[in-house]
């Protein structure tokens, strides 16, 4: 994985851009802290930071071949079978998936994204066409986020808006639109939105060309509606096949592989084919875990984590014979993470949820280079309980999000006229909605589980991909999502919600096609979700820190009602911001996570 950056333009010359390329790749540093390169011509610029995975000596970058020369940010899992249809005209002078992507765009062009099966985002400059193509994979696992100059004469690119912000010519500056995206939408983002004025984001399963007359994209992948006749037998033996070979596909490294393990159902099978796979080479696989201090003593159940995770992580680690590891979170650190996870994300986040990941990516990256992880199996599968709750199911409008009433009353005086917060979500809401496609013969159950399908791929999905990229990246460990493979979206997509909730269980047809890989306590454990702190410490950390700063002139009380964050830190309301990510002590923590933003970033209004 690594970090890529550019900037392009057909009338200014580009070799001058040497010190504003430094200065995008001291910012990407920690996305890939092994190499670094810089490629200068007359019409482009490319800057890229290396974390090296795969051919560590022979993947360097910017990488050129004849008249096309690459950046590029990623992992191709069918790397073999495109070099093998390539070998018959080019040569390969090295390993790298790389220059298999390069020389895919020399033979095919951009169709050569239909043909490849990982997680990416690149560009490539074609010195004779005098143009530059820029594509994102399907799924939308990797970032690409660029800005335009007004007059369409330059392009400015980058893996993260904290890059694109080094660039002197982009305004620091946020408009109603991205008032209404940090208020009312945020940790979540329209998609193909950058929050900051006229900062954008290629969309997962879009590509496109920058020229003189500027750029044009378009969308070469998305969810498609087919009928699919298959017994339910036959559905399980097919996703059988389908997440095992996407696991396996997965392990290509050159570098240490490790694995989360949660002890829920998506980590615990991603480890259990991970531990089997090594055992075969004569590896024991090391297994990751995160817990906070006094959890256990704290810890209430509730509806959306019924159990706390320790008792199942013990069980599966004894089961696969792991070296397993604990990352243990007090308070303190994870207060102080706030701001790092700011630094990491570019944008106020999921405060905890996004500050807790940091820190334990940081130490598993003390041990390995790549780790898989378990997200978004329950997007593409229906694990979250707003899938399964027929009365949030068939509200109109996001289901983890049904908050606008209260977070409209954060909108300062001059935004709350500026903006209609309920019809700014609603039209997001249902834009997304009517996007998915479906099937006359679909039943009202199958259409609306489309609906939210979409629903979660283009947000509550990308949020979380957002997450996980960014604070791994942050501390250079590479992240693979085994359940983002195109081939597993598609397919289920397809397969009617009966066999998805097989048996009334969540995830009841993953439970069935995958239960010779777990033992039974685990396969049939009850979803529960990314660990958070219960301990009470933390709301009283995070509450007097607000407290300290909106008592002093900031930056925040320009945007943000100030006798609503009083109500706020005073505990005068218990709403959920975010789903059952972000409750009181997150939604304190998001305000402070803004503070810090608006003010390191030097935003504008």
């Amino acid at each position: 994985m690594c970090g890529i950056a550019g900037v392009i333009s057909f009338i200014d010359d580009m070799r001058a851009e040497s010190e504003n390329c430094a200065g995008m790749q001291r910012a990407m540093l920690r996305r890939g802290p092994d190499q670094r390169g810089i490629f200068l011509s007359e019409e482009c610029a490319f800057v890229h930071t290396r974390l090296a995975v795969i051919d560590i000596e022979g993947g360097r970058q910017p990488m050129t071949f004849s008249d096309f020369t690459i950046v590029y940010n990623g992992e191709l899992y069918n790397t073999q079978e495109i070099k093998k249809e390539l070998e018959s005209e080019f040569e390969f002078e090295t390993t790298s998936d790389t220059e298999v992507v390069l020389k895919s765009y020399v033979k095919w062009g951009e169709k050569c994204v239909e043909k490849f099966n990982g997680i990416f985002a690149f560009a490539v400059y074609d010195r004779k066409q005098h143009r530059v193509f820029f594509a994102r994979d399907r799924i939308g696992v990797k970032p690409l986020f660029y800005w335009e100059s007004p007059d369409r004469k330059k392009l400015v690119f980058a893996s993260e808006i904290t890059a694109l912000l080094e660039y002197p010519e982009i305004p620091h500056r946020i408009d109603e639109e991205g008032v209404a995206e940090i208020i009312l939408t945020a940790p979540g983002r329209t998609p193909g939105c950058g929050v900051i004025k006229n900062i954008k984001e290629i969309r997962p399963g879009w590509c496109g060309f920058y020229n003189k007359n500027g750029l044009k994209i378009w969308e070469y992948w998305r969810l498609r509606a087919y009928e699919l006749h298959e017994t339910f037998e036959e559905t399980a033996e097919h996703v059988r096949e389908l997440l095992l070979d996407s696991i396996k596909r997965q392990l290509v490294s050159d570098v240490p592989v490790c694995t989360f393990l949660s002890g829920g159902l998506d980590s615990s099978l991603i480890s259990s084919v991970t531990a089997s796979e090594m055992k075969k080479q004569g590896k024991i696989l090391d297994t990751f875990s995160i817990d906070y201090k006094d959890n256990e003593k704290y810890f209430q159940k509730s509806h959306f984590q019924p159990n706390s995770d320790p008792e199942y992580i013990n069980i599966m680690s004894e089961y696969l014979g792991t070296n397993h590891h604990w990352t243990v979170v007090d308070t303190p650190e994870l207060v102080e993470a706030l701001d790092e996870a700011v630094e990491a994300r570019g944008l106020p986040g999921m405060s905890d949820v996004d500050a807790s990941l940091l820190i334990f990516c940081r130490e598993i990256k003390k041990h390995g280079t790549v780790a898989l992880s378990g997200e978004c199996a329950d997007e593409i599968f229906g694990g979250y309980p707003w899938y399964r709750d027929k009365d949030i199911r068939e509200t109109d409008g996001f289901p983890w999000a049904q908050s606008t009433a209260y977070r409209k009353l954060f909108l300062n005086e001059k935004y709350s006229k500026l903006i209609n917060a309920e019809e700014y979500i609603y039209n997001l809401y249902r834009n997304t909605a009517d996007y998915a496609e479906k099937l006359p013969t679909d039943d009202s159950v199958n259409y609306r589980m489309r609906e939210m399908t979409q629903l979660n791929f283009h947000w509550f999905m990308q949020t979380l991909l957002d997450r996980k990229d960014r604070m791994s990246m942050y501390s250079g460990l590479e992240v693979r999502v085994p359940f983002c493979d195109y081939r597993i979206a598609e397919y289920l997509y397809n397969v009617k919600w009966e066999y998805k909730d097989w048996q009334g269980r969540e995830k009841g047809l993953l439970r069935e096609a995958m239960k010779d890989w777990l033992p039974k306590e685990v396969l049939w454990r009850k979803k529960s979700p990314y660990p958070k702190t219960h301990n009470p410490s933390f709301l009283n950390a995070v509450t007097e820190k607000l407290k300290n700063i909106i008592s002093e002139d900031t930056p925040l009380t320009e945007l943000v009602n100030k006798s609503e964050l009083q109500r706020l830190v005073n505990h005068e309301t218990h709403i959920q911001w975010y789903g059952q990510l972000m409750n009181l002590p997150q939604t304190i923590a998001f305000f402070i996570q803004l503070d810090y933003w608006l003010k390191r970033f030097e935003i504008e209004f």
